[in-house]
């Protein structure tokens, strides 16, 4: 497979990045060039521009495709109607040829906002929330349809629809697009095989490394084989080198390590995670440069393999091949046993992280650890543990911080991020933990409609500590549009009010 176009590794890519001319560098990754890029290539290095007439020559060979939910918008009186218009200008439509780094899609879709100009995997699922609540499942149909079309085409789904981003790809919930279309699609038979067949590949993709010799290894690729033979994943990306969408950013900081082919896959793998970054990552909470993703077992990683699992043996049941049903649903419960026996701490009442090195559970406390209760993994006594520490510890004025951890990353306190508050609220109410559950909804409703009333949008995360102050962290500026937070937003809205008075309908 080529993961990368040749563009990234020509001379007027590198010039243009290291030069700094954009102050995101995946502005100029996403461009997409105006005559053939050798063209482009042999025409820089006959001139060789700097500073200003570089600029203008990246303007004369390259268009930038314009972000319409930036555009301006009506006066909105409510968090509510913004979401309701935001949906026509985040979707995309479908192409059938690519167009600089996008990846063509055969249905349109939906995309977070911002700088994200194109599908993101896990996004997608939590977008898919609000887009049923706003009677869209054409489109949440036609996203799963994606899905199934990446997998074919490349073995799983990327990170997003970049050719940058197909050596890796994100926590996988096709299972769980899956989910949200059963009761419409399932007794549709072509339907059924054809989402059997994607969810097979993908857990292939997953599985990749198993049956490889690893009596020397405690790793190959995503499998990792735990002390007791049994076999649990972990965050990868093959490549060794900076990501083109943060290229001069991963330089910058592979001038700190030793060895920066394995910083590259560290930062890559965390990509991956969705988790881009957080103390969860890092050996020193306060270093990026000390990031150690591909040594991290994650609890969410697996136990949304173990939905993964779980949906295709549903797949196949529902297909009666319940020999393949049967195997697959071993194959859960075995790797849901293997995250109660070394992700969960008694005395902490959590799930963690676990450190291949080791494999000791990690001391980072993150809300990858309500994931097993979002999947309905933990017992009932389980439950009441978690939900005592989601109160106690977690649970802030603006709803959930991502860790107990307060450091510069975007995936740290005093950030919040809507994804998260969906798998706690989500796997709250499952164990019947509604009062809490609500309570969280109605705290993270407070941070949006407070920042609505600042500046008149929704964003991608939000500062839950102090709900009247902007998030930070990361490696950009925070982003509006956005996509799943108007789509968990949308559903918290739905969960809180009666359906016959919800504003969405």
């Amino acid at each position: 497979m080529q993961y990368q176009s040749n563009f990234y590794s020509t001379e007027v890519f590198k010039a243009v990045q290291s030069a700094g001319l954009f102050s995101d560098s995946k502005v100029f990754a996403d461009a997409i060039a105006k005559i053939p890029l050798a063209e482009i290539e042999n025409q820089y290095v006959m001139q060789k521009p700097t500073g200003e007439a570089l600029l203008r020559f990246v303007h004369a060979h390259f268009d930038f495709v314009a972000n319409k939910e930036l555009d301006a918008l009506p006066d909105f009186t409510s968090a509510q109607q913004y979401i309701s218009a935001l949906w026509s200008r985040l979707s995309r439509k479908p192409s059938t040829v690519a167009k600089g780094s996008l990846l063509p899609l055969p249905h349109p879709y939906v995309v977070p906002g911002g700088r994200f100009n194109e599908i993101y995997y896990w996004d997608s699922y939590f977008t898919a929330l609000g887009l049923l609540d706003a009677n869209r499942s054409d489109l949440v149909e036609g996203m799963l349809d994606n899905f199934v079309s990446l997998i074919d085409r490349i073995g799983h789904v990327p990170n997003g629809n970049r050719d940058y981003y197909q050596s890796r790809s994100q926590p996988p919930v096709t299972a769980l697009m899956v989910d949200l279309m059963w009761q419409e699609k399932s007794h549709d038979e072509q339907w059924l095989s054809r989402v059997t067949q994607a969810l097979l590949k993908e857990h292939q993709f997953w599985q990749t490394g198993e049956d490889l010799s690893c009596t020397d290894k405690k790793a190959q690729y995503r499998v990792v084989i735990m002390p007791c033979g049994g076999k649990l994943n972990r965050y990868w990306d093959p490549l060794a080198a900076p990501r083109p969408e943060s290229f001069i950013e991963d330089i910058e900081l592979a001038a700190a390590v030793t060895d920066s082919e394995t910083f590259y896959q560290h930062i890559r793998a965390a990509c991956e995670s969705g988790w881009d970054f957080s103390s969860r990552w890092l050996a020193n909470a306060d270093d990026l440069a000390s990031i150690r993703t591909t040594d991290i077992i994650p609890v969410d990683l697996n136990a949304l393999l173990v939905l993964l699992e779980s949906q295709i043996a549903r797949c196949f049941e529902k297909l009666n091949e319940l020999t393949q049903a049967q195997y697959y649903a071993n194959l859960a419960s075995n790797r849901s046993a293997l995250i109660q026996k070394y992700c969960w701490c008694d005395k902490k009442g959590w799930f963690f992280d676990v450190d291949l090195n080791d494999y000791a559970r990690t001391t980072v406390e993150s809300l990858a650890g309500v994931v097993p209760m979002f999947a309905e993994l933990v017992t009932p006594e389980q439950a009441k543990h978690i939900g005592k520490k989601l109160e106690a510890e977690f649970l802030q004025q603006g709803g959930l911080v991502s860790t107990l951890v307060t450091t510069s990353q975007q995936w740290d306190s005093p950030n919040g991020w809507a994804p998260l508050q969906w798998f706690a609220v989500s796997g709250l109410r499952a164990y019947g933990q509604n009062q809490l559950a609500n309570k969280i909804m109605q705290a993270w409703l407070y941070a949006v409609e407070t920042g609505f009333e600042q500046i008149g949008c929704l964003l991608e995360k939000y500062n839950v500590v102090e709900p009247d102050k902007q998030a930070s962290g990361g490696e950009y500026v925070v982003q509006q549009g956005f996509g799943w937070t108007n789509g968990v937003t949308s559903r918290f809205y739905r969960l809180l009010v009666p359906e016959v008075d919800s504003p969405l309908g």
